[in-house]
């Protein structure tokens, strides 16, 4: 197969409303550069019209490949299987409803050339522009979580949850095939596991818009994802990411 400079992971689950003007953006912004690239849908059992709207738009770009979970497995499952599937030499995952728009690439493609192994937004850093603020008590949460992160796991990263990530080939292939959690504390455990196994994590300022369609639950999303801090230090002691 043909080499491939860049892979997108989208994971999609009921975003018939949000899905198509990502999908335009993407892949207007990519058909103006000249390296080879990809875009890896993962419709993650969607009830909506999610899965015909990425069929729709893949007869009719080739760069799109789409990619099918039969029932309901998980954000984290979805990248997973995204990222796994990926040819490209730095693959990134971005949300949905592209809250990071997708020029911001072009601020972390440098960073891959000066050394690092994974490049991260964050929300929260000084430089970062944030066009449309989550609620209040959605920010206050998400701030204690990053707390508790750096308590627990990851001293010294800003924003584990920004939706938009990127790895180069061989640390997307030692990260994510030891990757567990189907849910939304993935992002902690993939950056977890880039630390253990020594890969260089640059977090930078992007910019970042809120969209008020989002799927996380506050109350029971967040106490999951409290859990899944201690189970993944419990994983790790235990030997499960060797």
């Amino acid at each position: 197969m043909k080499e491939c400079f860049l892979s997108v992971i989208i994971p999609a689950y009921n975003e018939e409303k949000r899905l198509l003007p990502t999908l335009s953006k993407i892949c207007a912004y990519l058909s103006t550069k000249d390296f080879p690239y990809e875009i890896i849908v993962v419709d993650d059992g969607s009830t909506d019209n999610t899965l015909q709207i990425i069929k729709n738009f893949t007869s009719s770009d080739k760069h799109i490949i789409l990619l099918v979970n039969e029932l309901n497995k998980g954000k984290g499952y979805s990248v997973k299987k995204g990222m796994l599937s990926a040819r490209g030499e730095y693959v990134f995952f971005t949300d949905a409803d592209l809250s990071t728009p997708i020029e911001e690439i072009e601020k972390c493609l440098p960073h891959f050339i000066n050394g690092y192994d994974v490049v991260i937004g964050s929300r929260s850093m000084p430089g970062s522009d944030i066009l449309v603020h989550q609620p209040w008590y959605r920010e206050k949460m998400g701030k204690i979580f990053n707390f508790m992160v750096n308590m627990v796991l990851l001293k010294g990263i800003i924003d584990t949850q920004c939706g938009f990530k990127g790895f180069k080939r061989e640390a997307v292939k030692t990260v994510f095939s030891r990757c567990k959690i189907d849910g939304f504390s993935f992002d902690v455990e993939a950056l977890y596991l880039s630390r253990k196994y020594n890969f260089k994590i640059k977090e930078i300022p992007i910019r970042w818009e809120n969209s008020t369609l989002s799927k996380v639950s506050p109350i029971k999303h967040s106490l999951q994802m409290f859990k899944d801090l201690i189970g993944i230090k419990i994983k790790d002691l235990k030997g499960d990411y060797i």
